[in-house]
C-alpha cells in the first residue's frame, strides 16, 4: 500500500496535520465538494494546498489519459469483427462523424448567408452615405463613434447563432486547472514562491495574473498612476493597433492625413505568443514577469492572459475571480474547474464590497454633461438605436441627480442641498428617481456591447482642456459645442472659494477622464433583486459632495455561479471560526446542500504548553474588566487597564502587542495614560511605540527598537506596540518569536451597531435566515463579526513550531460559553479563565521564564 508521504510529494517530512490536510483536500477535490479548511498560520497551509491539489490534478490527468487510450484501443481490437460483419453491406459512419458533417454544412451555409447579407448591408450603407449630408470626420474621431447597435431580442436568430458559432471556433480549449486567489498581491507572491520551492515547481504550468497597475511596462501608461485611467489608455492603444492593422490590410482604403494614433510598442503578436509559451515553461512571480517583459520588450499583462487556457494553475486576486464581468474580461472559465480561495475569513464581506457601488453628485453631473456633448457632437452619425439608449442613460442620470436634490447642467459645486440620509429598497429608489419605466437590463447590455463608456473616455481626452475642436474643417457651431464642453469640464475641476477643507481634499484626488465607468457599475448594481440590496442617499450641503451608495445584502447571489459551475471549491483560512453564519449566508443561500460541504479544521504544530490563552475577568485592584460603551471611558476602567498592562510588561521579556477596539478609544486611553503617568511607568520597562503604525517602515522601526532594547542592557526588555483590531497590524503581519511574546486584547471589538448599513444587514438576516435555537441571526452577526476580528488579531503571535506566547483577553464577557466556542479550537482547548488577577499573573510569569533566556530577534521579512 502506498504511503502518504509518497502519495503527496513534499519538500520535507510533513507534519501529521499536513498529511491529514492533504488527504481531506484530495477527497474534497475528487468528490466535487465545497470544502471549508481551517489551518492556523504557521502550520504550512500554503504548501499543503499546493501539494495536495497538484497531486490530485496529476492523478486526474493520468486517469484521463488512460481513459482516452482505452477508447482508442477498443476499435482496433474489434476491427476485424466489424469488417467481416459489414462485408456484404455498405459501412455506416459513426454518429459523431455524421453529426459533425451535418453541422459543418449548416455552418457553411449560415456563413454564406451572412456574407451575402454583409455585402448587401455595405452597399446600402455606401448609398446612404452618398445621399446624406453628414460631415467628414478625421480618422481619430471615427473611432469615437459607437457602432450600430441591435439588442438581443431584436436581433435575428440566424445572426445570433452565427455569432455564437464564431465565438466557439475562436476559443481555445481550457485544460482542467486550479484557480488560486487571495486578498493581496503580497499573499499571491508568497504562494508563487511556495510553488517554486515545492516538488511540482519545475513541472507545473502556472500563470500569475494581475492588473495593469501591477503588470504594465509601458511608461506612457504607467505614469498615469490611476487604475481606471491606465485601463482606458491601454484599451485605447489596443483599439488603435487593430484599426491600424485593418487599414493596412485594406488596399482600397483611401489615404487620409491626420495625427498618428498612439499604439503600444509592447503588444506585438509574435512577441506575446513567445512570452506566453515562456510563462508556461517556468513559474514566475509578478516581479519576475515584469523583468522578463522589459527584457523581451513584451507586455506581461496580455501574455499572461493568453496563457490561461493551457495553464494548470492560475494565481489571481479576489476581484478577478469573484466579479463575473471581470472574469469574463480576463478570459476565465470556471466550468468543471477547481477554485481555491485562501485567506477567506472575510469572504462574505469581500463579495459584498466588490459588488457595492458609490458615486458622487459631481460624478453624475460630469457624466451627464460629457454624454450630452458627445450626443450633440456626433448626432448626425449615430443610428436611431444608439440615440435612443443614450437618451435613456441621460434620463436616468437626471433622475439620480434629482434624488440628491440637484439638477444636471449646472455646476455641482455651487448647488446646495438639504443635508440628510435616506435608505431605500431598489424599487422604492427607482420610483423616487422616476426611472422605474426604464429597462435597466437592456441599458446594461447596451453599455457592454457598445462600450459607450470607453468611447466617452476617448472623447473627453480629445477635447478636455482644449476648449476648441482642432479639426480644420469644423464649423463654428461645433467650435461652440466643444468650447462649452471644455468650459464645463474646467468648472467641475476648479475649486470654489467657499468650500470646506474636506471638499478641497476630495477635489484634489485624481479625476478620471470620464466617470461613466462608475455610473455603469452603479446602474449594474441596481439590477439586483429588490430584496438583495439597498440604496443609501447621502445628501451633504453641496451637491458635489452628496452621493448615492448601493449596499449588497445578499452576497450569495454572486457566489452561486461559482459553486454551481466549478467541480469543487475550497475555502481556506488560518481562522475560519465561527463558520455557522458563513455557511448560512454564503453557502446554503447559494444553493449548496449540506452533503456537499466538507469541513476540516486542524490544530497547531506547537506543543500545548507553548501557548497560554487567558480570559482575564478582573484587574490587580479587583476592578471587573468590562469594556462596554457605558463603562470603558471611565477613569477607573482606563487606569485598571494601565495597571494590567504595566504588570504584564514587568514579567514578559519580549515584545508585547496591545490591541484596542477602535482608533478613537486608543487615542482616548493613551491620552489618559499620558496625563496620569502610566505611560512613563510603561516606558521604564518597555520602549513603547504608541503612534498609529500604518507602513512597513513603521513596522521596521518597531523591529529596530526590539533589537536596540535587547542589546542595550538598560533594563528595557523588548518593545510595546499599541494597535487597533482590524487595522494593518491585526492582519497579514507576523509577530513571531520575541516580536510578540504576549498579545493583549482590550475589550471586545463589536462593530458600530448604529450604522445604517449594519442595521439593514441585520434586518435582512432576521427576515430571510433561519433562527437557530431561537437566536436572532442579526444579533449572531454582531457577535461573529466581533470574534472574527479577535481571532485574526490573536493569531498573529504563534507562527511556527518552536514559537510560544501568552494571549490575554481582558474582558469578563470572553468567559461566556457561546463566546469561547467561537475561538479557534487550538486556542480554545488551552484557554483558562481567571476571575482574579493573582492566579493569571502567576501563570504568565511561569510561561515567561521560557523566553527569559536565549533572547534572539527573528528575521521579520
Amino acid at each position: 500500500m502506498e504511503s502518504r508521504s509518497s502519495r503527496f510529494p513534499f519538500p520535507f517530512q510533513p507534519y501529521t496535520i499536513q498529511e491529514s490536510f492533504m488527504e481531506a483536500l484530495y477527497t474534497a477535490l475528487d468528490q466535487g465538494k465545497v470544502g471549508i479548511f481551517e489551518s492556523p498560520t504557521g502550520t504550512g497551509k500554503s504548501l499543503s494546498l499546493i501539494c495536495g491539489a497538484l497531486t490530485w490534478l496529476r492523478d486526474y490527468e493520468e486517469q484521463k489519459k488512460l481513459e482516452a487510450a482505452r477508447l482508442l484501443d477498443g476499435p482496433e481490437k474489434k476491427c476485424d469483427a466489424v469488417k467481416e460483419e459489414n462485408s456484404t453491406s455498405q459501412p455506416s459512419e459513426p454518429d459523431w462523424v455524421s453529426e459533425f458533417v451535418q453541422k459543418k454544412a449548416e455552418r457553411d451555409m449560415v456563413n454564406k448567408l451572412k456574407a451575402s447579407e454583409d455585402d448587401e448591408a455595405v452597399k446600402l450603407l455606401q448609398l446612404s452615405r452618398e445621399g446624406a449630408e453628414s460631415e467628414t470626420l478625421n480618422p481619430e474621431e471615427e473611432g469615437l463613434i459607437v457602432a450600430e447597435y441591435e439588442s438581443d431580442d431584436e436581433a435575428t436568430p440566424k445572426s445570433r447563432v452565427c455569432d455564437e458559432d464564431d465565438d466557439e471556433d475562436l476559443e481555445e480549449d481550457h485544460v482542467t486547472k486550479i484557480y488560486y486567489c487571495s486578498r493581496t498581491h503580497s499573499q499571491l507572491a508568497q504562494f508563487v514562491h511556495e510553488v517554486q520551492k515545492s516538488p511540482y515547481g519545475a513541472a507545473v504550468r502556472l500563470v500569475n495574473l494581475g492588473s495593469r497597475q501591477n503588470l504594465c511596462i509601458n511608461p506612457e501608461v504607467v505614469r498615469l498612476g490611476n487604475v481606471q485611467m491606465m485601463n482606458d489608455r491601454c484599451l485605447e492603444m489596443q483599439k488603435n493597433k487593430h484599426e491600424k492593422q485593418e487599414k493596412a490590410s485594406d488596399s482600397e482604403t483611401k489615404r487620409r492625413r491626420g495625427v498618428a494614433k498612439a499604439t503600444c510598442p509592447f503588444s506585438g503578436f509574435e512577441n506575446l505568443m513567445a512570452m506566453r509559451d515562456e510563462v508556461l515553461v517556468k513559474v514566475r512571480d509578478v516581479e519576475q514577469l515584469l523583468q522578463h517583459g522589459r527584457e523581451t520588450h513584451t507586455c506581461p499583462y496580455y501574455s499572461t492572459r493568453m496563457a490561461i487556457p493551457a495553464a494548470q494553475v492560475v494565481v489571481l486576486p479576489y476581484q478577478s475571480l469573484l466579479h463575473a464581468s471581470t472574469r469574463k474580461a480576463s478570459g476565465i472559465k470556471l466550468k468543471d474547474q477547481i477554485v481555491i480561495i485562501d485567506e477567506a475569513h472575510n469572504l462574505t464581506d469581500t463579495i459584498s464590497a466588490i459588488h457595492s457601488a458609490e458615486i458622487s453628485g459631481a460624478q453624475f453631473c460630469r457624466a451627464h454633461s460629457q454624454l450630452s456633448q458627445y450626443c450633440e457632437r456626433y448626432r448626425s452619425r449615430l443610428k436611431a438605436k444608439n440615440l435612443m439608449y443614450i437618451k435613456q442613460i441621460l434620463f436616468v442620470l437626471e433622475g439620480l441627480v434629482r434624488t440628491l436634490g440637484g439638477k444636471v447642467g449646472q455646476n455641482p459645486n455651487t448647488q446646495s442641498c438639504q443635508p440628510g440620509s435616506e435608505l431605500l429598497t431598489i424599487n422604492d429608489f427607482l420610483f423616487k428617481a422616476q426611472v422605474d419605466n426604464i429597462n435597466l437590463f437592456k441599458v446594461q447590455k447596451y453599455f457592454e456591447k457598445s462600450m459607450i463608456s470607453h468611447k466617452l473616455c476617448g472623447f473627453v481626452e480629445k477635447y478636455e482642456g482644449s476648449g476648441v475642436n482642432t479639426h480644420s474643417g469644423s464649423k463654428n457651431k461645433e467650435n461652440r459645442r466643444t468650447e462649452g464642453l471644455g468650459r464645463f469640464l474646467q468648472t467641475l475641476q476648479n475649486k470654489p472659494t467657499d468650500v470646506s477643507e474636506q471638499q478641497m481634499a476630495v477635489e484634489d484626488k485624481p479625476i478620471m477622464a470620464s466617470p461613466m465607468m462608475q455610473v455603469e457599475s452603479f446602474l449594474f448594481a441596481l439590477t439586483n433583486s429588490n430584496k438583495d440590496g439597498r440604496v443609501m442617499i447621502q445628501r451633504q450641503e453641496c451637491l458635489s459632495q452628496s452621493s448615492l451608495k448601493f449596499l449588497l445584502l445578499n452576497a450569495a447571489v454572486h457566489f452561486a455561479q461559482i459553486v454551481q459551475e466549478c467541480r469543487a471549491v475550497i475555502i481556506a483560512g488560518g481562522t475560519m471560526q465561527p463558520v455557522a453564519d458563513f455557511k448560512e449566508q454564503l453557502l446554503f443561500s447559494a444553493g449548496v446542500t449540506e452533503d456537499r460541504i466538507l469541513e476540516f479544521s486542524c490544530g497547531h504544530v506547537i506543543p500545548p504548553e507553548n501557548i497560554l490563552p487567558i480570559v482575564l475577568c478582573a484587574g490587580p485592584s479587583g476592578q471587573q474588566l468590562e469594556f462596554t460603551f457605558q463603562t470603558r471611558d471611565t477613569p477607573q476602567m482606563m487606569e485598571e487597564t494601565g495597571r494590567v498592562l504595566s504588570n504584564l510588561c514587568n514579567i514578559v521579556p519580549g515584545g508585547v502587542v496591545c490591541f484596542f477596539p477602535s482608533y478613537e478609544y486608543e487615542k482616548r486611553i493613551l491620552g489618559h495614560w499620558e496625563s496620569t503617568g502610566i505611560l512613563q511607568r510603561l516606558q521604564s520597562k518597555k520602549k513603547q511605540v504608541w503612534l498609529f503604525i500604518s507602513t512597513v517602515n513603521d513596522m521596521l522601526w518597531f523591529v529596530t527598537l526590539m533589537q536596540r532594547c535587547s542589546n542595550a542592557g538598560s533594563g528595557q526588555t523588548g518593545a510595546l506596540l499599541f494597535s487597533v483590531v482590524g487595522g494593518k497590524m491585526s492582519e497579514g503581519i507576523n509577530f513571531s518569536d520575541d516580536l510578540g511574546r504576549c498579545i493583549v486584547m482590550v475589550g471586545m471589538p463589536y462593530p458600530n451597531i448604529k450604522s445604517p448599513e449594519l442595521q439593514e444587514k441585520m434586518a435582512y438576516l432576521d427576515k430571510h435566515m433561519p433562527h437557530i435555537d431561537g437566536k436572532s441571526p442579526g444579533k449572531a452577526l454582531i457577535e461573529n463579526l466581533c470574534m472574527k476580528a479577535v481571532n485574526q488579531s490573536i493569531g498573529r503571535a504563534i507562527r511556527h513550531r518552536g514559537d510560544y506566547a501568552c494571549i490575554v483577553l481582558c474582558d469578563h464577557r470572553y468567559a461566556r460559553s457561546g463566546t469561547l466556542q467561537k475561538l479557534p479550537e487550538w486556542i480554545r482547548s488551552s484557554t483558562h479563565t481567571h476571575t482574579t488577577f493573582g492566579p493569571a499573573f502567576a501563570s504568565v510569569r511561569r510561561v515567561s521564564v521560557l523566553c527569559s533566556m536565549n533572547y534572539v530577534l527573528p528575521t521579520f521579512f
